[in-house]
Order: C-alpha cells, then structure tokens, then sequence
C-alpha cells in the first residue's frame, strides 16, 4: 500500500523532461511527505468542528458526540488538534470592546447641552476681560464633567467583571494524560474532568457523572442544586432543564463527573450574556433628560431677551459698546452655570443620606430616578427569597400537622403543632420527634456560622433539627455505611447503630415519597409501627400534592432495622422563603404607586406561591412563562406585560425582553437581582439594583446601586429619597429662574423706555454671585419634605418647568419687577440721569427681594411656618453671609468705587426690607389659597367628610 501511494505521489511530481535522473526517497523521507498529505486532511477536518449548542448536545449520545467533536473519550483530543482548533475558536476567554480611548471617554461629557452653553458663557466673559467670572464658571464646568466620568467610567467596568467567575484552571484529559491546564486553553472537544468545589471552565456535555450536585443559581435563579445525569434527552426544552449539560461559571457542590466542552469564551452561554451586555447601553435617567430641555430652553430664551436689548440699544443710538458689555453680563447672569452644581451638590447629598441606610448608588442620577420608577421587576433567589432553603410544614405518618418558623441556618424559630400551636421541643411529641430526628441523621450537611456546608436541602433538616433542640441527635449515632443519593434511585440511606446502647443497626431513609414508601411495610402512630394500607399510601399523596401547589419540595422520610420493610415516619415541606420585611415593603411601594413584578427561572408553582406570599397584586397572580415571552412579538408583549405579575422559567434574554417591554410602555423600571442570569437586565433597566453580601460581582458592577445588606425593603427608603431630591431642584429652579427673569426685563424695560440701566454690569455680576451662590446652594440641600413621599411616582414626561412652577415664578418675577422698578422711579432725578443713590437703592433693593424669594422658595406648598425657619440651618448661614456682603458693598469705601454705590440711611434700609418682604407675603398666600381651594375640591369629592 505504502508502494502504491508512492508511485502516486512520483507521478504529480513536475518533471520538465524524459530521461530526468532523481535518487529513491529514505523510508523517513517518505514518511514526512505521506504524513503532510494526512496533516492537510486534518488541518480540513479540524476546521469543520463546531461548538453545539446546549440543546443540541444535549440530545447526542456519547458515541454521536465523540464523532462531533472527533474526540476520543478516553483519551482526549492531540496537541495538534488542540492547535488547529484554537485558530478556529480562540481561547477560552472574553475581551471586552474598549476601542473608544479615555480622553475621548471624557470629552464625550462636554456634549451637554448645558455645559455647552456655560462653555459658550465663559468664552464670552474672556473676550470681554471678565476673567473672574470665565474661571468660576469654568471651574463648575470640571466639577461636574469630572464627577459624571468618573462615575460613567466605573459602570463600563462591569464587562470586566464577568472574567471573575471564569476559573483560571481546570483538569483535562489530553493524549491519555489528566493535565492541569489554564482555563482559557481549553477548546470545544476538550474532555474534562470535574470534582466538588470546582467551578465550570466552560459549557460541558456530561459523559460520565457519579452523584453529581451543581449550584447553578447564579446563571439560573434556581436556589436548589441540579442533580445531573449523562444519558441523552429526548427533548430540548429550556436550559434549566438540561440535566446533562453543565454551564460555565456554576459550581460543583457534590460528587464528579466528566464530558466533552460544546462551548467555549463568547460561544458559551456565559458568553451570551457577555455579548447581550457589551451590545446594551445604560439608558439617560429622566433627570439628565429634563436638564437637557431646560438647558435649551433657557439658552433660547436668555439670547432672545438678550438680543433684544442690544437692538433696541443699537436704534436709539446708544454706544453699541457698552449695551454688548451689558449684554454678556446679562448673558451671564440668565445663563444658570449654578444649577448643574446644585444639582450635584444636591444628588451627593441624597446619596450620603442613602448609604446611612446601607445602600451605595454609584451614578448620582439614579437617586432622582427612583423618585419617579413606577415598575419594579425582581429576581426572586437571593433578591426577595435568601437562597437559604428552609424547612416550613411537617406532616407526620400519623396525620399530625406543624408549622415551623424562622428563617436561614439557624435555630432560630419554633416547631408549633397545629392547631393547638403547642410548641414542640425533643420527643414531647413523638412522632413529629422521630420524623425530625431522621432528616438529621440521614444528612451530610454541617452548619457553621449560620452557613451551610453541603446541600441546602440537608441543611434545612439540620436546622430544624437545632429548633427542636435536637441538633446534636447526629452524635448519638455511629454511622456504618451510606448508600448515596442518585439521580436515578431518588433517595439516600444511611445505616447507624446507637452509641450508648445495645441495639441492632437502624437505617434512615429520606427523598422522594414513592420511593421511600415502596421501602415501607409500616407506618409509625405515635411511636407504635401500624401496617402501611393503601389509604396511608393515598393520604400520603395527597399531602404532598397539597405541599406542591404551595412550591414547597417535599421530602419523605422512614427508618427501621432493613430496607424494604422500614418504618414511614412523614413529610417535611422545604423552600427558600420570602426574606424579613419583603411583604411589607410590597405593599408600601404598591400604595405609593410602585408596580413590583417577580422574574425567576424556578418553576410556576414555586414562583407563585411566593408571588402570593408577599402579596404581589394582592394575591391575584398572573403568570407567564419564559416560552410565551420569547415566542411574543415586541409590540404584543408590550401590550400585556403591565397585567403579568410573576414570570417563570426565564433566561437572561427573557429578562432583558420584559424590561424593553415595559420600557416602551413608558414605564420607568427598576431591575433587582444577584446572580449572572440578571447582569445584562440589571444594566438595560433604568434603575439596576444589586444585592451586597449574596451578589456577584458581575451584579454589583452592571447595576447602578447595591443593597448592602440584601434589604429589599431599604429600596422603599430609596424611592422617597428619588421624591425629595426632585422637589429640592425644582424649588433652586423656580428661584434662580425668577431672579434671572427679573434681572433681564429690568434692563430690557429700561433700555426701551429709552431710560438708563437701573442696574451696572458690575452690579448684575455681583446679584449673579449671589444667586448662584450660597442661598441658591441652600435650596439644594433642604430635608426631604414628608408629605411630597405620599405622592405617586412622578410622569417621566413631566418638565421641570411645569406649568404651575413657570406661574409662581412669572409671579414672583412679577412682584420683583414692580417693587425694584417703583424704587428706581421714585430715586431717579427729573433729568433721569442716574446717580450713585439711585443706582444703589435699586442695586440693594434687588438683593433683598432676591433673599425673600429664596425664603418662600424652600418648599412648593408649605407655609414657611409649617417647615421651620431652623430646619435647613445652611440656608440661614447663607442668607446672612449675602446679607453681610451686601452691606460690604454699600459701605466699604474700596467696594463702592468698584459698585458705584453710597451709604443709605436706616430708614432707607428698613423701606427696603419692608418692600422686599412683599414677595414673600405674596407667594406665601398664594399656597394659602392653594391650600384652600385644595380642600374645598376634596369635600366636593368626598361629601360624606364634611
């Protein structure tokens, strides 16, 4: 054969004429030239293997999928396939898209709409020698860029943060040897093996499995471990259903096993969320929306009033100079450089507020977004339950029911008979104490520092074991053998003899109830074992039917001297429940107009029965599982998400679905979640919330605030906070808005009344310093008014000038214009030429009332009265520090050459206090009114009240 291969190989040699000479080839020679024509094949070959996907692979037998992946699973794949597949597939690894450099990262910010104008200000205040106000505004420019990079920057880290869960090593089986390798070197076809503790390098095909037990509840939501099996399914139902598929990222918690990698990096369904979260960008909050609107909407109406002035200037034949000078320090003045300041003075400070109460917000607008989310969409393990399986219901073989509270690892709680609510200790009640005893005993699980070591399930037993005071039974036995749990059987025993007593060996038996029955030929009653007839068999059943339909698991339990002739002892109902306070919280946000909605990856009747154990719609619970979502058009799905109150079965792609869905509602949602399967809902949700202590890190970083200790009742705090802060803004808006109307028609009413500027450009920058400075900070920093918490969650839609604050701001404008202009006409001489007095009364004027304003400014609807004048101490602290440097500018000598002012007199002082209080009186019975007129609409409505 070797022959004839050679006579082919001579005759496709280029020979270039007859008689041509060559020497035979050595044997090795020819080996080298044979095995390259192999290489070549299998260089084709190689490329033709594909990563299947968890569905697929999930249905191949053993043979099917070695031939797939021209693997031997035995020995494993060659080096050089490893090569050759490595140039097809990569490594086994993510690299996040960073092509965009930091610097333009940062530029990036400078896009704002209101930063762009402030830019355009400074500029301004340069060309026309204004230097001191060019770097003030310049400087609140930077403070606020660098502080909204920074915490953008710190968000995109969350792609880096998936390659955590990734583990850096792994046990492979390459050309017949077991090989300690690096994650990343792995390539689908790879045979690895798998031991308790490791965490899965990539998406695997069982093979080979020996009680394997993986916790797959980061990346699936399911709190209880997956018991895994080897053989092939027959259909391919959701992920969580494959039991012969691991995925990467989950954990070992029992037994090995051993199979082909399918997927690897990006390819596997670890990479999937990967590639759904570098293709989703963090959505604009409400808030920076509405100070973008405003940005331009103050620009148009600032230049326009402004470019008005220099017209009319310019056609009464005015020094076209000197209208442009005031003009730019009008420009100044209107243009609000301190909103952005006071916005993030203002944020930072309810972000302080929140971490007091143990939740960290990493983008300071999230806090102003939670006062307007309507939706809240929770994950259900970890987030409202605390993926701590706990032991609820007992029913014993003699019909004996109890419920057991408490919750987590611990002996905290009681066993309480039902329904005398006896509460049960050791063996005062019997058979409740056999059944407890057993669970204990036939258990491999410790509990240290209220964490379980093994099985959740088994540590639910132990626990409940410790509430009984029986936590130690274990102790009073010698364990001689262990047949484990499997897959298959449904069941483990455990054979013990007593330590302190002469007596024959006892086996104890628990898991599923028709195997642990099918081993029975007694029941237990009351310590005394009664033959097990068919209607024990049926009312067992119906038990656990019953249990079922509340989602609990349930576990059957049995002991005696042989299998196969033990000794039924009862039922025990097992689930993660609710964490403490979450049904309270539901229903605080459900009364304030807050939506909460359940997605999980547990099953229907799981899922439901918590949705009606904290509440959630009253009790009346729609469902929907992960299918109907996916096989849903966009549109429909949109249509009816609002009335769905718990989804089931679902996976990340489902999450991110629901949160699109509800989002073109025009719902603003917050996402609440801990585990992988959450990262990409947690980043696409307006609001991302992470759990602290039970969250990866992949949660924590995609989400815009954590919980730091898991409360999910502290998000109700969180909401109000989000309430507050926007009513704080609006109050600074509403008082630098009518400070900047008034300041910009007493010049523009003087200019076209052909009269002189009431006010000079050295005054106009000064009123500018103080209302942009420390009163107008103050209003920022006001405590959360009680009642505007009771208020339903704000429409995203709504401006920041509605329609009633542009009134009360034209009418406070209105009564500043009217009392500065009277000032200004009864101090200007018959020749109307201004002189330092008139200047300076109507400068000093304008101030006062500034200050008055900001008094009433502080709340929307309440009398000054009602919110103290010592609440807000800043506010005090600030307003006479204007009021000090006020008077510094009227009488320091140095200060009035630069003002142009004089001294005034006290009466001078006192009528203008009295007149500048005005504003205050005005708006202060103008909520009296509102007040009034409020009250009487509420009796209309309600006659009965009166």
């Amino acid at each position: 054969m070797v022959e004839r291969r050679f006579s082919q190989f001579l005759q496709k040699l280029p020979f270039s004429g007859a008689g041509h000479l060559y020497e035979p080839l050595e044997r090795s020679e020819l080996e080298i030239l044979i095995g390259g024509q192999c290489d070549s094949k299998a260089i084709e070959r190689e490329k033709t293997v594909v990563a299947l996907s968890p569905k697929e692979a999930s249905k191949c037998h053993k043979e099917d999928l070695a031939k797939a992946f021209y693997v031997d699973l035995q020995n494993g794949l060659s080096e050089f396939s490893v090569s050759q597949r490595r140039r097809v597939h990569g490594w086994n690894e993510f690299v996040a898209d960073n092509t965009e450099p930091v610097w333009k990262k940062y530029l990036d910010q400078f896009k704002n709409p209101l930063i762009l104008l402030l830019l355009a200000s400074a500029l301004v205040s340069v060309l026309t020698k204004e230097y001191e106000d060019a770097v003030s505004i310049a400087v609140a420019v930077l403070i606020v860029v660098t502080v909204a990079f920074i915490q953008e920057y710190r968000s995109e880290k969350s792609l880096e943060e998936l390659t955590k869960l990734v583990p850096p090593e792994c046990n492979c089986i390459r050309e017949g040897k077991l090989q300690h390798l690096l994650a990343r070197d792995l390539v689908p076809g790879d045979i690895v093996s798998l031991s308790i503790g490791d965490r899965i390098p990539a998406d695997i095909r069982l093979t080979e499995v020996t009680d394997l037990l993986v916790d797959e509840s980061s990346f699936t939501g399911e709190a209880e471990p997956c018991s895994k099996t080897d053989s092939p399914l027959a259909g391919g139902g959701d992920l969580t259903t494959l039991s012969n598929i691991v995925f990467m990222g989950t954990l070992v918690q029992y037994g090995k096993g051993q199979g082909v990698v399918i997927g690897t990096g990006e390819r596997s369904q670890f990479g999937e969320v990967f590639k759904m979260m570098q293709a989703e960008e963090t959505p604009k909050t409400p808030l920076q929306k509405s100070m973008d609107k405003l940005g331009k909407q103050l620009t148009l109406f600032s230049f326009a009033i402004i470019g008005l002035i220099m017209l009319t200037g310019w056609l009464q034949g005015k020094q076209l100079l000197s209208m442009f000078t005031i003009g730019v320090s009008l420009a100044v003045a209107a243009i609000p450089e301190g909103l952005p300041i006071v916005v993030t003075v203002t944020l930072v400070l309810g972000v302080l507020r929140m971490a007091k109460k143990r939740v960290i917000v990493k983008k300071l607008p999230i806090v102003e977004t939670l006062g307007c989310c309507n939706v809240i969409c929770s994950d259900k393990t970890g987030t409202l339950t605390a993926n701590e399986m706990t032991v609820t219901q007992l029913v014993t073989s003699d019909g004996l029911h109890a419920e057991v509270s408490g919750v987590g690892y611990n002996g905290d709680g009681t066993v309480c008979l039902l329904p005398s609510k006896e509460v049960l200790k050791r063996f005062s009640n019997v058979s409740v104490g056999r059944l407890v005893e057993a669970g204990c005993v036939a258990n491999n699980a410790v509990i240290r520092k209220n964490a379980v070591m093994g099985q959740p399930t088994e540590g639910a037993l132990i626990a409940l074991a410790m509430k009984m005071d029986l936590g130690d039974i274990k102790d009073s036995y010698v364990r001689k053998k262990e047949i484990p749990f499997s897959s298959e059987q449904k069941w483990m025993a455990a054979r013990c003899s007593p330590k302190n007593e002469d007596q024959e060996d006892i086996y104890f038996m628990k898991g599923a109830l028709e195997e642990v029955v099918n081993s029975c030929s007694t029941y237990n009653h009351g310590g005394i074992p009664l033959p097990l007839t068919p209607q024990q068999r049926a009312f067992y059943q119906q038990e656990e039917e019953k249990m079922g339909t509340l989602g609990l698991r349930v576990l059957a339990l049995a002991s005696g001297p042989e299998l196969g002739s033990l000794t039924f002892l009862g039922l025990v109902g097992i689930i993660d429940p609710p964490r403490a306070g979450v049904k309270e919280a539901v229903r605080s946000l459900c009364q304030s107009g807050v939506s909460v909605k359940m997605i999980t990856g547990d099953g229907l009747e799981t899922a439901s029965a918590i949705g009606r154990n904290i509440g959630l719609c009253n009790g009346k619970l729609k469902a929907m599982s992960g299918d109907e979502v996916e096989n849903m058009e966009q549109e429909e799905l949109a249509d009816c998400v609002g009335k769905v109150s718990v989804f089931f079965r679902t996976s990340p792609k489902h999450k991110l679905k629901i949160i699109k869905a509800l989002q073109e509602c025009g719902a603003i949602v917050a996402m609440t979640g801990d585990g992988v399967n959450d990262a990409v809902a947690l980043k696409s949700a307006d609001i991302g919330i992470a759990m602290g202590q039970t969250g990866t890190d992949v949660s924590k970083e995609a989400a815009n605030m954590v919980l730091v200790n898991d409360d999910f009742s502290a998000i109700m705090s969180a909401v109000e906070e989000g309430k507050g802060i926007f009513h704080n803004i609006k109050n600074f808006v509403r008082f630098q808005l009518s400070t900047s109307i008034s300041a910009l028609s007493l010049i523009t009413l003087s200019t076209v009344c052909n009269l002189p500027s009431p006010l000079n450009a050295m005054q106009i920058l000064w009123i500018n310093i103080i209302m942009d400075g420390p009163p107008a900070q103050s209003l920022g920093v006001e405590p959360v008014d009680r009642d505007a918490l009771q208020q339903p969650p704000r429409n995203v839609k709504d401006t920041i000038l509605s329609r009633a604050l542009i009134l009360k701001t034209l009418l406070s404008a209105a009564v500043i214009i009217s009392g500065t202009l009277f000032i200004f006409w009864k101090e200007i001489p018959a020749d109307k030429a201004s002189t330092p007095r008139t200047t300076t009364m109507t400068f000093t004027c304008f101030v006062f009332f500034d200050l008055f304003n900001a008094l009433t400014c502080r709340s929307q609807t309440k009398l000054i009265v009602e919110i103290g004048f010592l609440r807000n101490r800043m506010f005090l602290y600030s307003v006479l520090g204007s009021v000090l440097g006020q008077l510094a500018v009227i009488y320091i000598p140095p200060l009035q050459k630069v003002f142009q002012t004089e001294n005034l007199g006290a009466l001078d002082l006192l009528l203008l206090t009295g007149l500048a209080s005005s504003v205050f009186i005005v708006s202060e019975l103008l909520k009296l009114c509102e007040k009034f007129f409020c009250r009487a609409r509420k009796a209309q409505t309600h006659p009965d009240h009166i």
